[in-house]
């Protein structure tokens, strides 16, 4: 892709990403941008992507986005990501698109341990599920 203002199509939609501006990166996505580009830090755009808006994750995946593709440096999946620091509502579209609960990133760890390391409980339990009907071997 050809840079334009010192950046390339990949920087682009990984800052639109990023600042979960969805206006721009469906622009980006419409032009030349590949889903699956890596910026200069050698990371996809669902890797940086602004995780509170589910909005953001839903298009990239519609349009192709790997949501499989571990970080460079640390190996976590955005589904780590996202269940460390709660977003709910991004976790279920990233799943619902693919993306694996069962790969460990470099450190060994799933993203429901992620989860429960941050007392992210209301991605540990089901929501269909009531706390009190919990049982604990």
């Amino acid at each position: 892709m050809e840079p334009t203002g010192g950046r390339t199509a990949s920087d682009r939609l990984c800052r639109a990403a990023a600042e979960g501006n969805v206006a721009d990166l469906r622009r980006l996505l419409d032009g030349d941008a590949d889903p699956n580009g890596l910026n200069v830090y050698g990371r996809s755009a669902i890797q940086v992507m602004n995780l509170g808006n589910p909005r953001v994750a839903a298009l990239l995946l519609e349009r192709g986005a790997n949501p499989n593709v571990p970080d460079p440096s640390t190996g976590s999946l955005p589904v780590h990501d996202a269940a460390r620091e709660g977003f709910l509502d991004t976790l279920e579209v990233l799943v619902s698109g693919g993306a694996r609960l069962d790969l460990r990133n470099c450190y060994g760890r799933l993203p429901l341990d992620e989860a429960a390391e941050r007392g992210q409980n209301q991605v540990i339990i089901p929501r269909q599920i009531s706390p009190h009907h919990i049982v604990t071997l």
